[in-house]
């Protein structure tokens, strides 16, 4: 099998990192991964898709830090490939990576998917659910009763009501972003600065002000979900508490947070019980869930991490349950032709 990872720069990738860790596994189970640049997409005269791409010599590696050494140095292959030669084509590459420097970059993983997928190649996620999904309003669209109390705007005056309403307690964050990125956690002795924090999420685009969760003094819980189920390796769940012990509110591993195991509660497979119907319509092949306590925080479609550290916490290789499913809606796509792409995701 074939698999296409795109990523937002091969050269930035790191062993850590679950596009590598997903990689890394399909070498060892004697499949073909190759990493392909979100900015390397070729559409041709001739109306093909080409790219260049990176993969290795396919050795036995016992560790994903010499994987992925070979794939970045000099022992790796850089070759053009047409695109409808992958079997499958993972979209990993992060939109908001690119928002400020090279924000052309933003679309161009869901607009060249979306051209795959119409060429008869499996993409996960599925690119055309994927572009209702380059901001937070997406998550708008799943149950009430899994969110918080959620306002999304550039009043200034409208969101101080709202925090306000809030007893002064509130978490505003830029509508398009990810990794802990200009989120602000208001408190009551803090409401004298809040017109500076929306003046400075409003600068690049639209503020989202929720209800502040009592529970996230504790941390939040990153659940990894496949086919609209929570991803399990030898009865075990891929998923962890991401706790801050410092001063700041963010508990994302991206600002300092750290993973600790985590018991699956009822309440928990409750909530993935309440997305599933939409993740399923909407071809989400893996998605991570971030829930505190009975509510979900967000839904990242694009490129949840966590899944090396999840491998860490309970050595359990969850990345190898990944590409199994994957050679499974192969063969399936094998058995039937292409399927529409939505659909064949999370089959």
């Amino acid at each position: 099998m074939r698999i296409g990872f795109v990523v937002n720069d091969v050269s930035t990738e790191r062993p850590e990192y679950t596009t590598t860790r997903l990689a890394h596994s399909a070498v060892r189970l004697g499949h073909e991964p190759w990493y392909v640049n979100v900015a390397d997409f070729v559409y041709e005269a001739d109306e093909s898709l080409s790219t260049t791409a990176y993969t290795c010599a396919g050795k036995n590696y016992k560790s994903p830090d010499r994987f992925l050494e070979d794939i970045q140095g000099s022992d790796g292959r850089r070759e053009s490939v047409q695109l409808d030669d992958f079997d499958v084509v993972v979209l990993r590459n992060d939109p908001a990576g690119d928002a400020v420097e090279r924000p052309w970059a933003v679309t161009a993983g869901v607009a060249f998917g979306q051209m795959l997928a119409r060429a008869g190649v499996l993409v996960v996620n599925d690119p055309g659910h994927l572009a209702y999904a380059l901001n937070k309003a997406y998550f708008q669209h799943f149950p009430e009763a899994v969110r918080p109390r959620t306002l999304i705007s550039r009043d200034e005056d409208m969101i101080t009501k709202f925090v306000s309403a809030q007893g002064g307690e509130a978490v505003l964050k830029p509508l398009q972003g990810s990794g802990g990125n200009g989120v602000f956690r208001l408190t009551k002795d803090e409401s004298p600065n809040i017109n500076q924090i929306i003046e400075a999420i409003a600068r690049d685009g639209y503020v989202v002000a929720q209800e502040y969760l009592p529970e996230a003094v504790d941390g939040d819980v990153r659940m990894f979900v496949m086919n609209g189920d929570p991803l399990q390796s030898d009865g075990k769940y891929a998923a962890f508490r991401r706790v801050n012990k410092g001063p700041d509110p963010r508990s994302n591993m991206s600002v300092g947070g750290k993973a600790e195991k985590v018991t699956v509660t009822d309440e928990m497979l409750q909530l993935v019980d309440l997305v599933r119907p939409k993740l399923l319509a909407d071809g989400m092949f893996l998605v991570g869930l971030d829930m505190v306590g009975d509510k979900l925080m967000e839904i990242n479609v694009f490129s949840p991490g966590g899944l090396g550290t999840c491998h860490g916490l309970y050595e359990a290789d969850f990345a190898a349950v990944v590409i199994a499913e994957l050679e499974r809606k192969v063969l399936i796509g094998r058995h039937y032709g292409a399927l529409p792409n939505h659909r064949w995701a999370t089959l």
